[in-house]
């Protein structure tokens, strides 16, 4: 192929897993990683140069159509503007937990350097490593209960210049002292694992065999096992008036608000994403 529009056409005309649409926008993804061309340079169809080095595109197809994330080939994604590194070790961040950290930034962007912030089961430390860049005002401290994700993290705070303290810690089983030994928090974050194995069914093969299980699935007998556990620890390690915010499972949205509610916590509100779902649910330690 000698030009972009030819090389995006050839791409996306490969691509057989996804729909047309999906296969447009993962082409362009690729284009813009190993070409450095952009959606303007397919589109006055901008010719690449004979010398131009390029990577095995049909072996990159044949990973594609074999299910395996596109974010996996390339080795990152971008959230909330920052490119992260992801692997078959950490949950590829969705937009949805942008909306999540989105209200965190708001509710704590008045300067106060008394503040802390957790982010439990942090994954890739998108959440934390955000909130860290965005609040630089504010003490960002970060779990997860896997080793392997937390060398991601630290990767990712490294490279994007994120000054967070990541531990290692599982929230069903806390161990104390804690971390750090920080006894409270102002603010507790979480996008704890909610998707019960019934609706595994449903989900696409990208998913189910290439991103963790342990990051995503719970058991349909205890769908709510993580708020609980969070609801619980807040009790004891929120400063009253301390926030917790968590990103939810769509059918359980009343269930999740009445676990925080049965701890005492006030104005419990269940929020919606910009699909109009039922995504978060935030509450007060009073």
């Amino acid at each position: 192929m000698t030009s972009a529009r030819q090389l995006y056409l050839y791409i996306v005309k490969n691509i057989t897993v996804y729909p047309e649409k999906e296969a447009q926008a993962i082409s362009y993804m690729l284009l813009e990683h190993y070409m450095r061309l952009r959606n303007i340079d397919v589109l006055v169809d901008r010719p690449i140069p004979a010398t131009s080095a390029q990577p095995d595109w049909d072996g990159i197809i044949k990973r594609l159509n074999n299910n395996e994330p596109v974010q996996h080939i390339i080795g990152s994604t971008e959230f909330c503007g920052l490119e992260f590194r992801v692997s078959s070790a950490v949950l590829i961040p969705r937009p949805e937990t942008e909306e999540l950290v989105q209200m965190v930034t708001r509710d704590y962007a008045e300067p106060d350097k008394n503040i802390s912030i957790l982010d439990i089961g942090t994954g890739s430390g998108c959440i934390a490593i955000v909130l860290a860049r965005f609040l630089p005002h504010v003490s960002v401290h970060a779990w997860d209960v896997s080793d392997e994700a937390l060398e991601v993290a630290r990767e990712n705070a490294r490279q994007l210049i994120a000054d967070v303290t990541f531990a290692k810690q599982d929230m069903l089983n806390v161990t104390f002292p804690l971390p750090g030994n920080i006894v409270q928090f102002d603010c507790l974050v979480s996008n704890p694992p909610y998707v019960t194995y019934s609706e595994a069914e449903s989900m696409r093969p990208n998913v189910l065999r290439f991103e963790p299980h342990e990051a995503l699935f719970v058991e349909d007998s205890d769908p709510l096992l993580f708020y609980k556990a969070i609801a619980d620890f807040g009790v004891h390690h929120l400063k009253q008036q301390g926030k917790c915010y968590v990103e939810i499972n769509e059918h359980f949205g009343a269930e999740t608000r009445k676990v925080f509610e049965e701890r005492n916590y006030k104005k419990v509100e269940i929020l919606r994403d910009i699909n109009g779902k039922d995504r978060f649910v935030r509450a007060i330690w009073a």
